[in-house]
């Protein structure tokens, strides 16, 4: 039915109608955040508008953030991410699991509420201040990543990663740290004062 409409004069149209909104509902950046766990509106922070985040009331980001387009922020464990955060495209943060209820309760998993499911993972995710997330990337629940750390793209974060480390691949394996690179960016621009962590 479908197809023959396609293919019918009407095609025509409905393709213009459709292409009208997907031109009209282009990605875009929205700026300010009504926090729910401070109950403070950030507005210096940015989501795109084809971000998700789910459970808001228990997502607590900060100012000065950056969440790109298409991401996904699963807040049901609870997520908080520190002032000046960016989370390029494609990303995702988990707090739950399902991978050992789904067998251990077989059919009645629905039935039962989440935090009295039998290995069911439900756990909080910190990532630190002025912390880079690269694009694609994907963070495991119960994770805590430290301040001023680059995620390269595509890394899978499964384990907490300290203050200041650059990391990358998959598994995620810690390869540098931020502290080094910054040192030679500050004795290049001179930036000092805007320095994130300046004294």
């Amino acid at each position: 039915m479908l197809r023959k409409l396609y293919l019918s004069p009407l095609g025509r149209i409905i393709s213009w109608v459709m292409r009208l909104a997907a031109f009209c509902c282009k990605p875009f950046m929205v700026y300010g955040f009504y926090n729910r766990k401070t109950r403070k509106f950030n507005k210096l922070t940015r989501i795109s508008s084809l971000a998700k985040l789910s459970e808001k009331s228990k997502i607590d980001i900060g100012d000065n953030v950056w969440i790109g387009h298409y991401c996904l922020l699963d807040g049901i464990g609870g997520i908080s991410i520190g002032e000046g955060v960016h989370i390029a495209s494609h990303s995702c943060i988990y707090t739950h699991s399902s991978q050992n209820a789904i067998r251990l309760l077989g059919n009645k998993y629905i039935e039962v509420p989440a935090e009295k499911r039998p290995g069911y993972i439900l756990k909080p995710v910190v990532i630190g201040k002025y912390t880079f997330i690269g694009t694609s990337c994907v963070i495991l629940p119960g994770v805590t990543i430290g301040q001023g750390c680059i995620i390269g793209a595509g890394a899978v974060i499964s384990r907490d990663i300290p203050d200041f480390s650059v990391v990358a691949g998959n598994p995620a394996q810690i390869v540098g740290d931020t502290k080094t690179i910054d040192e030679k960016l500050l004795a290049e621009y001179k930036c000092h004062d805007t320095y994130y962590l300046k004294k």
